[in-house]
């Protein structure tokens, strides 16, 4: 970290965020994470799911908002009607970038498509974030993590190969989809420096979870292989998994013929120089046996006992973590990967701290998740409303 304060490296880029839920807002937050200032915009009286969403809550606040709206304006205003969508226009025209996550079409149906948007301001960047994107026979569908997930790939893969496909516990298309669209936001900015010109980002959630399924379609095209459910195993690549402890479980990953040598030593074991689990080849063909003779030295051990011994041996070895686990973790500690924020109405919340992790100009999480509608007032003074204009607007229900 720098020992003096500079500004993030996205400091004075002006982000407006429109949709809701995930995919769309955690680009946005992530853009906002390095400094630029993103004012999200909910419709008056219907505020984004997210606030309420999740398993567990407090103070009636899903937990997942503060993290998702950290460093971000609360800006309500009405765009079905015509002078809602006036002000957006108006905002437009101080505005760097524009995230959406609506249905494709809706901003076309509203009358702030691209084509009016780019008449007011050509050096917009338009991210786009949808499940099957702005174009094709399928762009017209509603389209959540869990559809694109299974449509790109991923979801026939997740769980045990006797059982229906599982998921995993978070919403992995959204974020990834979130991440490629600030990929793409940040290589159209990029862009816009040389040329002057915004242009449309289109991150489709199918399009990215396909990015994440490495060989799994030419497997299939040219060696009819057909990649299937294997648990908590990645088929032929041994030893590489979960192990169990006398107290709870670690991830070991020995696959690679030195590692595996270095492993086999500190079991106490001659399995590097038995051909069956000599190469790597043969160590896939022997998968079980040999995660079997693993686990029986593991569960033998408490979790301390064997990461201290892998550490010593240059084993790649983890625990098999929880939250509480991760709150207790002095490496995550130390890397300040999990900060604290103090919210108005929850007061301190841990959570996640901002990623990756620059050298010169780091990113911050700075302004906790803002209430409903918290800056209307100060960003549309800002365009020149006055407060008789605001409280008619109010009443009205534009704002």
């Amino acid at each position: 970290m720098p020992e003096t304060y500079v500004p993030p490296p996205l400091s004075g880029l002006r982000v407006i965020e429109l949709g809701q839920l995930i995919a769309g807002p955690f680009c946005a937050q992530l853009l906002g994470d390095f400094g630029a200032e993103v004012i999200k915009v909910e419709a008056p009286g219907n505020p984004d799911p997210a606030r309420g969403w999740g398993a567990a809550k407090k103070d009636g606040i899903g937990l997942y908002w503060p993290i998702i709206a950290r460093n971000k304006s609360s800006l309500t205003l009405n765009l079905r009607v015509e002078e809602g969508q006036t002000i957006l226009k108006r905002l437009i025209d101080t505005a760097d970038v524009l995230v959406e996550n609506f249905r494709p079409g809706t901003l076309e149906k509203w009358g702030i498509g691209p084509e009016v948007l780019h008449k007011i301001n050509p050096r917009l960047i338009i991210t786009r974030v949808s499940g099957y994107g702005q174009t094709g026979p399928e762009s017209h569908k509603a389209g959540y993590a869990s559809v694109g997930e299974a449509k790109g790939g991923l979801r026939y893969l997740i769980g045990e190969p006797d059982r229906l496909p599982s998921r995993a516990g978070v919403s992995l298309g959204d974020t990834m989809t979130g991440t490629f669209a600030a990929l793409g936001t940040m290589m159209a900015l990029y862009s816009r420096e040389k040329s002057g010109k915004g242009q449309i980002v289109d991150a489709a959630i199918y399009e990215t979870v396909m990015a994440f399924v490495e060989s799994l379609i030419p497997e299939y095209a040219l060696a009819g292989h057909t990649r299937e459910r294997s648990g908590p195993i990645l088929p032929k690549v041994a030893p590489s998994g979960v192990y169990p402890c006398s107290d709870g479980m670690v991830i070991i990953g020995a696959n690679q013929d030195g590692p595996f040598r270095r492993l086999a030593e500190m079991c106490g074991a001659d399995w590097a120089s038995d051909e069956r689990y000599a190469t790597h080849d043969a160590r896939g063909e022997h998968q079980q046996e040999l995660d079997e003779k693993i686990a029986a030295w593991t569960q033998e051990r408490t979790m301390a006992e064997v990461l201290s011994a892998c550490e010593a041996s240059g084993v790649p070895c983890g625990p098999v973590n929880r939250a509480k686990e991760m709150l207790e973790d002095a490496h995550i500690k130390a890397r300040e990967a999990i900060i604290r924020m103090v919210h108005p109405v929850m007061g301190e919340v841990p959570m996640q701290g901002v990623f990756p992790k620059l050298s010169e100009t780091p990113g911050r999480a700075t302004r906790p998740a803002p209430s409903m509608g918290e800056h209307t007032g100060a960003i549309l003074q800002a365009l020149g409303k006055s407060a008789a204009e605001l409280s008619d607007l109010r009443d009205r229900g534009i704002i």
